[in-house]
């Protein structure tokens, strides 16, 4: 059993999916402190964050703690999550036709052990259809993800090209997780 320092349900269906026995406890890291734009660095930054606030409040004690957070980069552009229709337009014109790499940091602690994983997955997308992407925002499932994008869902029929693993871009490399549990 294992504490998943997250509120994220896209992460608990990946434990899910691999028969991962967990519990799940997000926290209130303010993302918005942190002043790096370097996709990678905000990454990590945010996952440390979140991952010292759950520290702190749990330990790992009871439960070994994995925390992790994702962004997006799309032309060296670090994209968040969609503030508005807007911004979630914005980011998807610009992986639309392009190249867009999902940025996952995971940090696991257990009483024995210590893991800090930095992985990326790439994304070569079809140009995105008008209409799909109306559909999509207007939805309302762009919101929350980091880019506004979905790869297990409005992405996955405009992918031309992959590289690294689906779990990455949907926000936790279990695969790089498992030997360690």
């Amino acid at each position: 059993m294992i504490r998943l320092g997250s509120n994220s349900p896209t992460r608990a269906l990946i434990l899910r999916n691999f028969d991962i026995s967990f519990i799940q406890n997000g926290g209130d890291f303010d993302e918005d402190s942190i002043k790096t734009t370097n996709p990678k660095s905000f990454c990590y930054e945010a996952t440390l964050g979140k991952f010292n606030e759950l520290f702190q409040k749990f330990g790992v004690d009871d439960y070994p703690l994995l925390v992790a957070d994702s962004v997006v980069t799309s032309n060296g552009e670090l994209l968040r999550k969609a503030k508005d229709e807007e911004d979630a337009r914005r980011m998807l014109n610009l992986q639309s036709g392009n190249e867009t790499s999902v940025i996952t940091c995971m940090i696991y602690q257990s009483k024995n052990l210590k893991l800090i994983d930095i992985s990326s997955t790439t994304y070569i997308f079809d140009k995105f259809d008008e209409n799909d992407i109306n559909e999509y925002i207007k939805s309302g499932e762009c919101f929350g993800k980091a880019g506004a994008i979905m790869v297990e869902g409005f992405c996955k029929p405009y992918i031309k090209e992959v590289k690294g693993y689906e779990s990455t871009a949907m926000g936790l490399c279990v695969e790089k997780l498992i030997p360690y549990l």
